[in-house]
Parts: structure tokens; C-alpha cells; sequence
């Protein structure tokens, strides 16, 4: 099977469902970004520091699939095979990890600079972008429902990442840099 099909040379691409929008539509964009999240999430995880959550960045990976998927589908037809949804479970399952990282974590008491080592700056960008895919996420809702779960995982997914960095950041012995605003 060929990977290219030359359907998207006119800057259209297909929705599950089988209607064609631009490249450009709302929808491909946010489903588009949380796709470059998921990268940018994989090269987190193949980060030697995260050999021991490699396999929470796999399911956090596994669950923006799924968050894809969902935001590929034309909201407007009925697809005969069910897909997999984000569960309730899954926003929990990202908050118990960063409550047990910061019970590690001394107090934040000022905005942190991202950076201080390669592999904290690459779970920086993975933060960035995820923040990126919840706003597009949420102007996407604005024109057409999106479940409440997949905008809540992606705040808590942020919130996660910020949170790794923090950690990473201390297993790395590397130096948390505060932001000092000058006066």
C-alpha cells in the first residue's frame, strides 16, 4: 500500500465520516497540534531520566490517539465502529502522578524559566504545545461541541508537564532557573 494518495493535492484532506474540509479547517489544525504534541511527548519519553514513566508517556501518547481520533471525526455523521473515548479515569490517573512528583518537589514560590537541561527544555515544549492544542481545542468547541474530557485531559495534561519538568529538572540535578522580573 502507498502511504501518499495524492486526495490532499487541492489543500483537502478527509474527516472520519468521509466529508472533505481544507487543511486549513479548525478541526485539522487542533487535531493536527495535539499530533505534534504526541512527538514532541515521544521525545520526552525517550528522554534517559524517563525510563522509569516510560510507560505513563506511552498511555498519555496512546490517549492523545485517541483525542485525534476523536477530533478527526465529522461531528455531523454516525460512524458504524466506535471509537475510544478519554475516561474520567485517565484525567485521574495524570493527577495522582503529579501529586506523588510534587509531595518530591520543593514549594513554588516564582514563574520558572524553561530550560536548565536539553531534556527539561524538551518537556517545556511539550507543555507549550499542549497549551497550543487546548486553545484550538476549545475554539473548536466554540463552533462545534467537543467532549468536556478531552479539553479537561489536555489542561490537566499541561498541568502534568509542567509538573515532569519540575521533577526532571531535580532528578537531573539540573538548575531550576526563577524568573526575576527587572524592576
Amino acid at each position: 500500500m502507498k502511504i501518499y494518495t495524492k486526495t490532499g493535492d487541492q489543500g483537502q484532506t478527509s474527516l472520519i465520516g468521509g466529508r472533505r474540509v481544507s487543511k486549513a479547517h479548525h478541526r485539522i489544525d487542533a487535531y493536527g497540534t495535539v499530533d505534534e504534541l504526541n512527538s514532541v511527548v515521544g521525545l520526552v519519553r525517550d528522554q534517559p531520566v524517563n525510563e522509569n514513566r516510560k510507560d505513563l508517556l506511552k498511555e498519555i501518547q496512546d490517549r492523545l490517539f485517541t483525542i485525534g481520533s476523536e477530533l478527526a471525526t465529522d461531528p455531523e455523521k454516525t460512524i458504524r465502529k466506535p471509537l475510544p473515548v478519554v475516561l474520567d479515569s485517565d484525567v485521574i490517573l495524570l493527577e495522582k502522578a503529579m501529586d506523588e512528583m510534587d509531595a518530591e518537589l520543593p514549594e513554588l514560590r516564582a514563574f520558572v524559566l524553561p530550560g536548565g537541561h536539553q531534556s527539561v527544555s524538551f518537556c517545556h515544549l511539550a507543555r507549550t504545545v499542549c497549551r497550543r492544542a487546548e486553545r484550538l481545542v476549545i475554539a473548536l468547541n466554540d463552533e462545534k461541541p467537543v467532549d468536556p474530557l478531552v479539553i479537561q485531559y489536555l489542561n490537566r495534561l499541561s498541568d502534568y508537564l509542567f509538573v515532569l519538568s519540575r521533577k526532571m529538572t531535580q532528578e537531573l540535578g539540573a538548575e531550576e532557573v526563577v524568573w526575576k522580573p527587572r524592576v
